[in-house]
Formats: structure tokens, C-alpha cells, sequence
């Protein structure tokens, strides 16, 4: 489906010179999707000049009238006062949920979950182009992910030599960085090392933004419902953390932990090489 708010700016687009192979690389909308406006405001011989003055909603309901998201049974939260409440101090995603929450229990609505709240409130970021508060407060989330360089662990007694996985975690706002090395990336490890991370920060965080991987997440649709593996699922209970999984193929959802791998590979991976060849070179 056609996301609302990107119609208008592709119009936008296209009526200052932008070509669809542009539009698509510079705002990350697949060629589909270009082509389905633009297809829609050409059969209705509407220009931009005749839309520019109408808001996002407006423009995709004239392009694709009757078109809307799915109905849900769940009240929704005043996005918008989430927002601004978020440029608070003290003010917290996890604090808002929980006003959220009590005012729906009052009146005997349905609500929904902290994973969906959180996951809900990105997505209005994203749509209505407000600057996120979440990623730049203290203590409110952590990223983490496997590094992509290994290191090697030599047995000097039997000469085996095995492969060293890096587990890296990273606090956005303090840039603050946690690594753990691992002999496999399997479940167990992966586990072992949230609960180590935890212990080495001195407490928990309300948001663990994770990879797509198989230890973490089972599947995870463009449109619907995140299915998380259930042992991580309970990991995060325990810590009172909500799981965030970032878009496929999208770095930046993550991107405090991206840096930080490609530091750890730098100065730590890279420098015991070093330190290695010039051991040989010195014998």
C-alpha cells in the first residue's frame, strides 16, 4: 500500500524535476509505489499546482479515495501530546504508556502493549516528520548486534584455533559500549550476553533495539505483527524491557550500534592484529 504521507511529497518531487529513479533512491519509496501516485494523479489531470495547498491526507484520499488503514479495536494514543510530553524531563515512553494505559482502563477500552506503543509512536515520527526525542535520553534504550569481524582464540596447547564472535551493545545517548565475546552465535550466547550487558550497566533499559536475527526475532513483516522468539520474549520480561527489532535493512534504526562495531573493529580487532605481527616481527 501507497503510505499516506509520501503521495503528496512525491508529487512534490516530481513536479520540481526529480525522476522516479530519483525520487526512489533519495526517499526510500519503492518504484511501485511512485508509479501508483503518479499514475493516480495523471488519471485525475490534477497538477501539483492544484494540490500543493492540500494536506498529506487530503492529497492521498483524493489520489486513492476510500483507501485507509485497517480498523483496530484498541484506542488509540493523542500521538501528538506523546510527543510533546517526550520533551520533557523526567518523561518517558515507558511513563506515557502507562498514563495511556490507566486512562483506557477508566473508561474500559481496549489499549495496546508497550512493544506496540513504542513501535507506533516511530511510525508517527516517521509519517508527520517530527524530530524523535526517544533516541537522544538517557537510559532509554540500548542497541545491540553481533559484530561482522571476528577474531581468532589460538590454544597454545593443542594449536586449535577457534573463531571469536563479538556481542556489542551501545547506550545512544552516552555512545557508552559493551562488548562480550562469545565462541558461537547461538541462542544461549546471545542471552548470556544481555544478562551480562545488564549486569555491566548496573541496571536495565525500557527499549533493547535489536537485528532481525533468528535468536531474536522469527519474523518480521513489512506490514503486521513482529513475531518474536519466545525465550528472548522472556529475557526482556525479566528485565522489563520492550524489544524493538529495526526495519529490514534499514542500519540507521540502529545506527549507535553500527558505529560502535566499526570502533570495536578498529581499535580492538585491528589493534591486536597489529600488536600480533609486530610480536613477529620482532622474533
Amino acid at each position: 500500500m501507497v503510505r499516506k504521507i509520501k503521495a503528496k511529497r512525491i508529487l512534490q518531487l516530481r513536479a520540481e524535476g526529480f525522476s522516479g529513479r530519483a525520487i526512489a533512491s533519495t526517499q526510500g519509496i519503492s518504484h511501485n509505489s511512485i508509479a501508483e501516485v503518479i499514475t493516480a494523479a495523471d488519471a485525475l489531470s490534477r497538477t501539483w499546482d492544484e494540490l500543493k495547498d492540500l494536506n498529506d491526507e487530503q492529497v492521498y484520499q483524493l489520489l486513492f479515495p476510500g483507501r485507509s488503514e485497517h480498523e483496530t479495536v484498541f484506542t488509540q494514543p493523542d500521538w501528538p501530546t506523546v510527543h510533546k510530553e517526550l520533551a520533557k524531563v523526567g518523561t518517558n515512553l515507558k511513563l506515557l504508556h502507562a498514563g495511556y494505559a490507566d486512562k483506557s482502563k477508566t473508561t474500559g477500552a481496549a489499549f495496546i502493549g508497550y512493544d506496540r506503543f513504542c513501535k507506533s509512536y516511530q511510525r508517527y515520527v516517521l509519517e508527520h516528520g517530527a524530530s524523535s526525542r526517544v533516541e537522544h535520553k538517557a537510559g532509554v534504550s540500548v542497541e545491540v548486534d553481533w559484530s561482522g569481524p571476528t577474531m581468532a582464540l589460538h590454544d597454545p596447547v593443542t594449536g586449535r584455533q577457534s573463531t571469536v564472535y563479538l556481542f556489542v551493545a551501545c547506550l545512544p545517548f552516552s555512545r557508552y559500549a559493551f562488548v562480550e565475546p562469545c565462541t558461537d552465535m547461538r541462542q544461549d550466547s546471545w542471552l548470556h550476553c544481555h544478562a551480562a550487558m545488564f549486569t555491566a550497566l548496573g541496571g536495565s533499559v525500557p527499549r533493547i533495539v535489536c537485528d532481525n536475527l533468528k535468536t531474536g526475532v522469527i519474523k518480521h513483516p513489512t506490514d503486521g505483527e513482529i513475531i518474536l522468539n519466545d525465550t528472548y520474549l522472556h529475557l526482556a520480561e525479566h528485565y522489563s524491557s520492550a524489544i524493538l527489532p529495526g526495519c529490514v535493512r534499514k542500519p540507521k534504526d540502529k545506527s549507535s550500534v553500527e558505529n560502535t562495531v566499526g570502533h570495536v573493529a578498529t581499535w580492538v580487532i585491528a589493534s591486536l592484529r597489529q600488536e600480533k605481527f609486530t610480536t613477529l616481527g620482532e622474533l
